[in-house]
């Protein structure tokens, strides 16, 4: 349903064909239809923790490195990211362009010291047009789409030995999760870094939870100090006497 009202959506946009609306299915339509499928439509997503992107950039060429690192601290989406060019690095104020996407305009963002200093110690790439053959203009990362990583990064966590991620789980996901879970920066703050303009959405897609449910449950069973003596009737038929 999401790939379909997506398409009609950008056809509308682009072409100016019928706008149709999709219904999408409410919570039991899509229970009842995952059991019908035998697969899960809402998988809970991993995000990437500062470990995973340790070891993944220590298998990884400087190129797919500085990628995901990027990502992860700027929470930039993959497309945003592979389409830097040169020109939109301002080494001495450390800011980055990213281009307009999802209803957000072209900004400039702030990275750290040592996150410029990886862009800049990349040779630019040249990567050539898949449809066309043709050589495109120099990016900063030297993929020429937002899929051309996928099978590089699977090739590069078998080697690390930590499980695959894709870019969105190791950028948008690990970058609000790090933030508001792990490092207790208030939401209001991590969306405004993050550029989502309502807090809401990403606390209720890109938060994960990772405390044990088990050790929630076991608080439960924690015997509590108590500030007054347990009043037993051997010890009130003593008071009276």
């Amino acid at each position: 349903m999401t790939p379909a009202s997506a398409v009609i959506n950008n056809a509308h946009e682009l072409e100016g064909t019928p706008l149709i609306r999709v219904k999408p299915y409410d919570k039991f339509e899509r229970i009842a239809q995952d059991k019908r499928r035998g697969k899960l439509s809402r998988v809970e997503r991993t995000p990437a923790d500062k470990e995973w992107i340790e070891a993944f950039c220590r298998a990884a060429d400087p190129y797919n490195a500085a990628l995901v690192r990027f990502m992860f601290e700027t929470a930039a989406r993959i497309d945003q990211a592979v389409s830097l060019e040169p020109d939109d690095l301002r080494p001495h104020e450390n800011k980055v362009r990213v281009k307009a996407q999802k209803g957000h305009p072209e900004s400039w963002i702030a990275v750290s010291p040592q996150m410029m200093d990886e862009l800049l110690a990349l040779p630019p790439k040249r990567p050539k047009n898949r449809k066309t053959g043709k050589l495109m203009k120099a990016r900063v990362f030297g993929y020429g789409s937002s899929t051309g990583y996928n099978t590089r990064w699977k090739t590069i966590c078998k080697r690390a030995g930590i499980p695959y991620l894709s870019a969105h789980p190791a950028g948008r996901h690990g970058f609000f999760t790090e933030l508001v879970v792990r490092q207790g920066v208030d939401p209001v703050t991590a969306a405004k870094a993050g550029r989502w303009s309502d807090p809401n959405l990403p606390m209720r897609i890109y938060a994960h939870a990772e405390t044990d449910e088990a050790d929630i449950r076991a608080r439960f069973r924690t015997n509590h100090v108590q500030d007054y003596a347990v009043q037993t009737p051997n010890s009130k038929k003593s008071q009276k006497e």
